[in-house]
């Protein structure tokens, strides 16, 4: 990567080589949550990318487009009164607390409790993020649900159940990536909006706009770009799944570039277990004598490292039991 010091406004952004027109992907898995096979071709997806495209999933457009309205809404607003609300998860330009930095502004809120007593946002934001919220809630229970079925797990619910507590440390962020006109100057380069990385908790569901720049890191360690598709979601392998999983579903490691003319905006749900939870691989999941990969630790012990790391860190690397047999 390349820093750039010129013009000022993208000072301490990364860059990277532009790339080629071909490595848009088409091969990413396209699943019907009706389909009988849904459970068989989810379980497979999740060992082959840890992504996939979930299609006829039945939240409303109306819920996904009115939220994009009111989050444009609050991101054109004076810098001022974005502001006011960064008590409540507004930040821009840094991602966390160790210096990585991007093309972006956002809105993070932990879903227990909801948004609606946030007063220095408006009312219509409010219900807006809710009925979203619940709405994509309903769908991950159901998608890891039909995960389960596909995995032979028993109970079923062993994954949802975690999502479902009260205590479920989950949480929802709305990114912006505001347009870059000066990358037209950038000869060929384009712009980090968020840096690549692997999301810690169980699973993700993201929606965004008709807008390009997500791309995922295939396992022969090729970016390609997911074509965008503002109808459907795109849902994510996060490393706790991957350690339950004992590495049969992997986490996938993705980044977002920024485009010089559009406005990308996405809403990402993250669907993580309580903070006392002990994660462990399920031992449904392992054939007889097979040890498992990585060592028990609780997710407040995972988050906290994970969020004291920088963003491209293997962050489970320090939970693998070979790695620690080694120190």
């Amino acid at each position: 990567m390349v820093v750039l010091s010129q013009p000022a406004a993208l000072e301490h952004c990364s860059l990277i080589k532009t790339c080629k027109p071909t490595c848009v992907f088409t091969g990413i898995p396209v699943i019907d949550l009706r389909d009988p096979e849904a459970k068989t071709l989810i379980v497979k997806a999740c060992e082959e990318y840890g992504f996939f495209k979930l299609i006829n999933h039945g939240v409303p457009m109306e819920f996904m487009t009115r939220l994009e309205a009111e989050a444009l809404s609050f991101f054109n607003l004076p810098q001022s009164d974005k502001d006011k609300a960064t008590p409540f998860g507004y930040g821009s330009n840094k991602i966390g607390p160790n210096g990585d930095v991007g093309w972006i502004e956002y809105l993070l809120v932990n879903t227990n409790p909801q948004l609606t007593s946030l007063k220095t946002l408006s009312e219509n934001f409010c219900y807006a993020v809710n009925d979203y919220i619940l709405a994509v809630k309903r769908l991950a229970f159901e998608v890891v649900e039909i995960m389960a079925d596909g995995l032979e797990i028993e109970p079923r619910n062993v994954l949802s159940r975690l999502l479902r507590d009260e205590k479920s440390d989950s949480c929802f962020r709305l990114n912006h990536y505001p347009p870059c006109p000066q990358l037209q100057a950038l000869s060929g380069r384009n712009l980090i909006g968020f840096g690549e990385h692997t999301d810690p908790q169980i699973i993700s569901i993201l929606r965004s706009n008709n807008t390009s720049g997500l791309q995922i890191c295939l396992r022969d360690r090729t970016w390609v770009s997911v074509p965008p598709d503002q109808t459907s979601f795109f849902i994510s392998v996060g490393d706790t799944l991957q350690v339950m999983s004992n590495g049969r579903l992997r986490s996938v490691l993705h980044r977002v570039l920024t485009d010089s003319m559009k406005s990308r905006v996405s809403m990402i749900y993250f669907g993580g277990p309580p903070m006392s939870e002990k994660i462990v691989a399920l031992p449904c999941l392992m054939a007889k004598g097979e040890e498992s990969l990585y060592k028990e630790f609780t997710w407040w012990e995972y988050k906290t490292c994970a969020y004291k790391s920088r963003l491209g860190a293997n962050r489970l690397g320090l939970f693998e039991k070979t790695a620690n047999a080694s120190l």
